[in-house]
């Protein structure tokens, strides 16, 4: 069943769109994450244009953070101080990536930009988290003991200056890289069309020493309200946010999501880590692919923004 999309300028399948949500929906209710950095790519892939991807996805990834952000507050899992924080460094990263997206895109540079951010960052990421989740499943079959930090180690970033409270995390800490990361996360997001949970979520854990108890659901308030921010000002400044796309996205992702949280709980940590690493880094080496491989058609003709004289 063909469907146009306004935005996109372009008929999708509208069954094949569904999957992809629910596909998508469903990896991130296994592993708890926004899965932008997936479905921004398999967008891509099918022939929506990098930058209404970016700007589409940004949407569907706040109204699923919406859900569990809400849950999460119910159960007191969100640090009300942190996510101000966090939040402080989001608004102004965030304004930066649209700013840049938009600078990027009237220079004709941003599809390539956008291709080579998710090679560097997903296969560095993705190599990263596979490589830690099999060495974990080795040291689990040969019995050998886990290793952990104690959570009242500190490093230099605990001795910055500018120190805050968190009570609900209970934890004394600088608000310096608190800004910094809530600025890089923003930042991403907007250029990348991803919540940027995977990268978030292990920053504030192992570098920043915060709880697991409530990183997950204050990540999820920082994700909802910087794609917030980041939807109306891609609406407004580039006018790429493809309504149709997304509510077909959210429909998907919100089915595949409740199956996915199930299967979940039924696989190991260990397992999840391994997983989720190949995952990502194999859809890093398939945008890589993209960039060298010889294209069917040479030429494209895009229209680009600008006014005519």
């Amino acid at each position: 069943m063909q469907l146009y999309l306004p935005i996109a300028d372009i008929p999708i399948n509208v069954l094949l769109i569904l999957a992809m949500g629910a596909a998508v929906g469903f990896v991130s209710g296994m592993f708890g994450i926004g899965g932008g950095f997936l479905m921004t790519p398999l967008l891509i892939f099918v022939g929506i244009a990098p930058a209404v991807s970016v700007a589409s996805v940004a949407s569907h990834i706040a109204a699923s953070s919406f859900s569990g952000a809400l849950s999460y507050w119910r159960r007191r899992a969100i640090d009300p101080a942190l996510a101000t924080v966090l939040l402080t460094g989001g608004v102004v990263g965030t304004a930066l990536g649209v700013w840049t997206f938009t600078l990027l895109r009237n220079l004709g540079q941003l599809d390539l930009t956008i291709s080579l951010s998710y090679v560097i960052l997903l296969t560095a990421v993705g190599g990263l988290m596979f490589w830690e989740g099999l060495r974990a499943l080795l040291r689990m079959r040969r019995g050998d003991p886990v290793n952990l930090r104690r959570s009242g180690s500190h490093s230099w970033v605990h001795g910055l200056p500018l120190k805050m409270r968190f009570k609900r995390s209970k934890i004394y800490l600088s608000v310096i890289p608190v800004i910094a990361v809530g600025l890089l996360i923003g930042f991403i997001g907007a250029v990348m069309g991803i919540g940027g949970s995977f990268i978030l979520i292990p920053i504030l854990i192992y570098w920043l020493r915060i709880p697991t108890s409530t990183v997950i659901g204050t990540s999820m308030v920082l994700t909802l309200v910087t794609m917030v921010i980041a939807t109306l000002l891609h609406a407004v400044t580039n006018h790429l946010v493809d309504a149709v796309l997304a509510l077909i996205l959210m429909v998907g992702g919100v089915t595949g999501a409740q199956f996915g949280a199930r299967a979940g709980q039924k696989i190991r940590g260990e397992h999840l880590r391994l997983l989720l690493g190949l995952l990502i880094l194999a859809v890093g080496v398939r945008f890589a692919v993209e960039l060298v491989v010889r294209p069917a058609d040479l030429y494209t003709i895009r229209e680009t923004g600008g006014v005519a004289p």
